[in-house]
């Protein structure tokens, strides 16, 4: 990417595509530092794999945006609230939140440009995609740092369950374990799904065999 002093940029969505070896986003809004819309790109290099995950931008890792997707290489099948829509390149395909949608690659290398956001909004990121660092420092096993950058982001969604339950993660991570239960307590309660995933997740092997965990993801 390089970006000009006249005020424009640009990103090779193909160089970026190879990066991945495989699946993920390319990070279009982060490289050109878009801040008007979201907009990212969706990579899939095998025909039959998922290059849309399921979702319905109603979790508390979204903000509730309509989002369109353009099909600009390759080929896409979309479920949409269990009807199917093939996309070969070419197609674009809006979705209003709260309608479930997936795609699977119909074609190898295919790339889906996503852009989405909230009609009479000023756009801003969603939770979820303001957790990069965070991630980064999770993986890191930098534990402290992570809860460091979940507090930059509670600054701008206070009160969301996703960023509750991270932090639940983290705590247990770091032996704080009445911590941990409390955190993860309040999680649950915004985002009762949140069952589901601490009762696999191993960031919580701490308190695993807790009497009160185990009442939390009954």
């Amino acid at each position: 990417m390089a970006t000009t002093e006249i005020g424009y940029g640009v990103l090779s969505l193909g160089e970026k595509a190879n990066e991945l070896e495989g699946r993920g986003f390319i990070p279009i809004r982060r490289e050109l530092g878009v801040g008007a819309f979201g907009v990212n790109g969706l990579y899939q290099s095998t025909a039959g794999e998922p290059v849309v995950g399921e979702h319905d931008e109603r979790g508390p890792g979204a903000n509730g945006q309509e989002e369109l997707y353009v099909v600009l290489q390759g080929g896409a099948s979309f479920t949409i609230d269990g009807e199917e829509v093939d996309a070969p390149a070419g197609t674009a395909v809006l979705v209003q939140a709260g309608v479930k949608r997936k795609a699977t690659a119909t074609s190898d290398e295919t790339i889906v440009l996503a852009v989405g956001g909230i009609r009479g909004e000023a756009y801003r990121v969603p939770p979820g995609g303001m957790l990069r660092p965070f991630f980064a420092q999770h993986e890191a096993k930098d534990y402290d740092a992570a809860l460091a950058e979940l507090e930059k982001v509670f600054e701008i969604y206070p009160d969301n369950a996703l960023l509750s339950y991270n932090v639940a993660c983290c705590e247990a991570l770091l032996g704080r374990n009445e911590d941990a239960l409390a955190t993860l307590a309040t999680a649950i309660d915004k985002w009762p799904q949140f069952k589901e995933n601490a009762r696999e997740d191993e960031d919580f092997a701490s308190v695993r065999d807790d009497p009160r965990f185990l009442e939390l993801i009954g």
